[in-house]
């Protein structure tokens, strides 16, 4: 059977991660989620104390550092899922952390970070039957991507939904601070000098405000049977 790469885009908190896995599993597709890597660079970069707790960043310090980053992904059968693996450990929940988002950012726009992520993401997406989310995939990192999607959502939709994750593990933050935290992240990522985050012209764009889950997946579905069939 036909196989494709699958690559997906959009703000923080619009549910990429979510249909990303969906279809992977539906298609029996490896799951490659860079927002992991990044935040896995930045709690490396927060346990090293190269970034401060008001976001400020050693670069040069960085730099040195990032050979001593070693990132993969591996199957736990708990989870159904890869996950992200720093230097060999599993990550997975230490990256979810509030701390972490408030700085992956500014972690994510260093051009050092982005270039040894990106060729790691690209080998990745090389064999085909892989279904990739992130911010730069289908314009920097898989611009060949046969199918391409750009996720949407208001800002109140986002809030809620991230805050309602954040409530299922315990983790005490406010509304206010979850919607503060995604508005930065949004201006960051889409102003960075080095692959901003910004809509492939190819991409079908789900607004996804007002969806259901199931209703986004079935679309996406829909999209991709398309495709196979061409």
């Amino acid at each position: 059977m036909k196989r494709i790469s699958i690559a997906i885009d959009g703000l923080s908190a619009s549910g990429k991660s979510t249909l990303a896995h969906g279809l992977a599993k539906a298609l029996n597709y490896l799951y490659i989620d860079t927002g992991a890597m990044y935040r896995a660079v930045t709690l490396f970069a927060i346990r090293e104390k190269l970034v401060d707790r008001e976001g400020n960043l050693d670069e040069e310090a960085m730099m040195e550092a990032l050979p001593q980053v070693y990132l993969t992904f591996r199957f736990n059968p708990g989870s159904g899922r890869s996950e992200i693996c720093l230097n060999g450990r599993n990550v997975e929940k230490e990256i979810r952390s509030h701390e972490v988002s408030r700085h992956v950012s500014v972690i994510a726009k260093m051009p050092a970070v982005r270039e040894k992520l990106v060729r790691a993401q690209r080998r990745m997406g090389e064999m085909k039957g892989v279904v990739m989310d992130g911010r730069d995939i289908g314009t920097v990192v898989l611009p060949d991507a046969e199918l391409k999607f750009f996720m949407t959502a208001s800002m109140e939709a986002r809030g809620k939904r991230r805050f309602l994750e954040m409530q299922r593990k315990g983790r005490a933050v406010t509304l206010d601070e979850i919607v503060e935290n995604l508005g930065s992240r949004d201006l960051i990522d889409s102003t960075r000098d080095h692959s901003p985050l910004t809509q492939a012209e190819d991409a079908i764009v789900i607004d996804n405000s007002d969806l259901s889950i199931e209703e986004q997946f079935d679309h996406m579905m829909a999209c991709v049977k398309q495709v196979l069939e061409g």
